[in-house]
């Protein structure tokens, strides 16, 4: 591979480092807007049969182009800015709100050494970038100069403040447990103990230690992305689409794609975090030989179904219900759960050494 690197880095000479990274950049976000792209078809189909219907099967062979189709179709339509909207943040909100959801990537190993920023503050990094989305939804609310917007976003804001703090609770606990901030180290940390030497890898993944945790950071990351059943910032009974009830064409397409990356982006670090990233599940020659990428997304895959699982199944919570548990249920059990794994690591039963 270097010796076909070599000759192009020498072309461009001292621009190469910046060369190369653009490269990866594009490399990741290009399969990531086409994974975005077939999330929306896959939810749709998958949801289709739950309901004893057929789902898209128009556009294409099996409905496979209809993401393509409603792609052009929103790019194709006007943008139309409301005659009370502030112009420049009215067109800044939907980029503030997909730039943290691209941006998150840079730090995400799709396998080892496959990392755009291989650096040692991961996990602050990926808390401190998503925490910025919430700004795109508020600015955009506010300069849509509409009551439903503003409503809208109020409760966005408030409902991803709140399951943020439960979030940050479960990297804290996989940071103790692992001793490190790099996303690298954290995989190969679950590759190593007891059941990891007998072959049985899955079972010394942080799943099964820190099974609370997992369970609230699942549950957070739904809330976290604004998904059904937590999706009353978009209550159609009473406040229309949110936040995005005065985008239209690309601006309301940008949104979308932003909801979209952020849910493979949580399903991808919940792998990483508690799964055991690209490690394969039993260490067998037959498991070995498939490559860790493909690992990777296969579990990345289950559980970003599990969203779609949870929309088809779940009725809409309450705004009440959805404040309720964030700060009375998933915070104090992040905090009991952060005091035993502290007592369990320093007793002589220590698994994580």
């Amino acid at each position: 591979m270097e010796s076909y690197i070599e000759p192009v880095a020498q072309f461009f000479g001292p621009a190469w480092p910046l060369v190369w990274s653009l490269l990866k950049i594009i490399g990741i976000i290009a399969p990531l807007f086409l994974c975005v792209a077939y999330l929306t078809l896959a939810e749709r189909k998958v949801i289709g049969y739950m309901q004893v219907r057929i789902g898209p099967n128009r556009v294409g062979p099996y409905g496979l182009l209809q993401p393509i189709a409603d792609g052009v179709k929103l790019l194709l339509k006007e943008i139309i800015v409301p005659s009370g909207a502030n112009k420049g943040l009215f067109i800044l909100g939907p980029v503030l709100a997909l730039g943290p959801a691209l941006a998150a990537w840079a730090v995400v190993p799709f396998s080892e050494g496959w990392v755009v920023g291989n650096v040692d503050a991961g996990l602050l990094f990926l808390l401190a970038i998503t925490s910025v989305e919430v700004y795109g939804v508020i600015i955009a609310a506010w300069a849509s100069n509409s009551k439903y917007a503003f409503l809208g976003a109020l409760r966005a804001s408030a409902q991803m403040v709140s399951y943020e703090i439960a979030m940050g609770f479960c990297f804290l606990v996989v940071l103790m447990v692992a001793g490190s901030m790099n996303l690298t180290d954290i995989v190969m940390g679950q590759g190593r103990g007891m059941a990891a030497d007998k072959g049985f890898g899955f079972l010394s993944w942080n799943w099964l230690p820190l099974l609370p945790i997992f369970v609230v950071y699942l549950i957070s990351g739904v809330a976290e992305t604004n998904r059904h059943p937590f999706d009353v910032v978009e209550g159609e009974a009473e406040i229309v689409a949110g936040h995005m009830v005065e985008y239209s064409g690309m601006g309301f397409a940008i949104f979308f794609l932003a909801e979209y990356a952020s849910m493979w982006l949580v399903s991808i670090l919940a792998v990483l975090m508690f799964l055991g990233g690209w490690l394969p599940p039993i260490d067998s020659a037959l498991f070995n030989a498939i490559p860790g990428w493909i690992w990777l997304g296969l579990k990345t895959f289950v559980v970003v179904s599990m969203f779609i699982w949870i929309r088809a199944t779940f009725p809409r919570f309450r705004y009440d219900q959805i404040m309720r548990l964030g700060w009375k249920v998933f915070i104090p059990v992040c905090l009991v759960w952060m005091l035993v794994v502290g007592c369990w690591m320093m007793s002589p039963w220590n698994i994580w050494k």
